[in-house]
């Protein structure tokens, strides 16, 4: 794993960001070509909505790589972040624009529609998240600033959901998205030995 390492070192930022963001014209592309089949709205939406939730679990997975694995990526977290917001902007966008068009029906679609509710309150939960990525406000907030990246988990948790809810009748795919997002967060919490107590014990 120290090799690998290595190599990552070796890997500039930059790199992540240019190939996180081809997707996005590329499946537009495929939209207006025919390519996402006879509904490219709503799949150009999904797919958008689907790599916006494959970031978030590549973000959240650093942590327990480098914790379990040895493996560590944490110079690309904030790159996956900020390409994690940038879908789900992009997945918002084509609801707003392309989908519903209308402000009246957005807004009542959002209080009609819990999917739609669940959605929109991970978005608002990511949005601070985005307007902190930069080193301004890691020097300005200081230790608030990893308070705030805290949001990230129900905001992961929210986006599990909507997937979830979003899909009509019973579909495995969602849940395993789902499942994934709370495994990680369960791998986060802190390992208690059951022994230790009774250590503490006798040593008193």
């Amino acid at each position: 794993m120290q090799t690998v390492n290595q190599i990552l070192r070796r890997v500039p930022v930059w790199a992540v960001y240019v190939l996180g963001l081809i997707p996005a014209p590329w499946l537009f592309y495929q939209g207006l070509t025919g390519g996402l089949g006879i509904d490219p709205i709503e799949a150009l939406e999904h797919r958008y909505g689907e790599l916006a939730l494959q970031l978030l679990i590549a973000v959240l997975a650093v942590s327990p790589l480098r914790r379990f694995a040895g493996l560590n990526l944490l110079k690309f977290r904030r790159a996956l972040g900020v390409l994690t917001f940038t879908y789900v902007s992009l997945h918002l966008l084509v609801w707003l624009v392309l989908d519903v068009q209308l402000p009246s029906q957005i807004w009542a679609d959002i209080l009609k529609r819990p999917y739609i509710t669940v959605g929109m309150a991970g978005f608002l939960l990511l949005l601070p998240l985005a307007l902190s990525s930069n080193d301004l406000s890691v020097r300005r907030l200081g230790s608030r600033w990893r308070a705030l990246q805290r949001l990230v988990y129900p905001a992961a948790i929210l986006g599990g959901l909507h997937y979830v809810m979003l899909a009509k009748g019973f579909q495995i795919e969602p849940l395993i998205y789902l499942s994934v997002i709370l495994a990680l967060l369960a791998l986060r919490l802190p390992l208690s030995n059951p022994f230790s107590r009774f250590r503490q014990a006798d040593s008193a």
